[in-house]
């Protein structure tokens, strides 16, 4: 039996602007299970950012409930999100999110700070992650010394540094080129076969396709919930 890690129920969410009500997502039900890997996809103003932020505990729901990993995050405070967060949800950012003065071993092991890893473990373990996406040469390079690239990969071993039961990848093809966008998927592939749940936020359709899962969304609901039975196959990178 597979292990459902998200959980939605009727949740909605609105924003007040100018006193006016803008409903953002109405009713969204849907499970997500250990080691799917699902494409979110909608177009602009279809709720699919509003419903990536909650999934990722970066913003509270109006209505319904989320249960993560059978937790009910829906009605936590920031400082318990913050902790469900940076233990159970690796980010990985269009725009990357790293810090420009710190190198690329800091950046990863950065996350480790927050829960309280001591420094030599913190080193160690950023390093790991570093070789295993293909940078043991740049540990030391700053984020303006490397390609965009380099730097999606280096913000993919920071959201793999506290083994997360869930990858979140918002639009991670964004801002590169068409080799490094198949070798940055050929990357979220491979820890998809390694375990872990992989949910990919994109407009894209041919990045979509190499999920298992296309979730589509449009004004706020679900508009179609399909498996993808043909999925891009990638090389693997070693």
């Amino acid at each position: 039996m597979m292990k459902e890690v998200i959980r939605l129920e009727s949740v909605s969410k609105s924003y007040i602007l100018e006193r006016v009500v803008i409903p953002a997502l109405k009713n969204i039900t849907l499970s997500i299970n250990k080691n799917e890997y699902v494409a979110l996809m909608g177009p602009s103003g279809s709720g699919k950012s509003t419903l990536m932020n909650i999934l990722g505990c970066l913003d509270t729901l109006t209505s319904g409930k989320y249960f993560l990993n059978g937790t009910d995050v829906s009605h936590m405070i920031d400082d318990e999100l913050a902790v469900i967060r940076n233990r159970e949800i690796g980010f990985v950012f269009q725009t990357f999110n790293l810090l420009p003065r710190m190198t690329a071993l800091e950046n990863v092991a950065l996350p480790l700070v927050y829960n309280g890893t001591n420094r030599t473990n913190r080193t160690n373990k950023a390093s790991q992650m570093l070789d295993a996406v293909g940078l043991a040469d740049r540990k030391e390079h700053k984020p303006n010394e490397m390609s965009g690239g380099q730097k999606q990969r280096v913000a993919i071993a920071r959201a793999l540094i506290n083994s997360p039961s869930i990858i979140l990848a918002d639009e991670p093809t964004g801002n590169l080129d068409s080799k490094t966008s198949y070798e940055i998927m050929a990357i979220l592939d491979k820890i998809h076969k390694q375990g872990n749940t992989v949910i990919l936020v994109t407009h894209e359709e041919d990045i979509s396709k190499y999920a298992q899962r296309i979730i589509k969304l449009k004004d706020g609901e679900v508009a179609s919930d399909e498996a993808n039975q043909t999925p891009t196959l990638v090389k693997a990178i070693t």
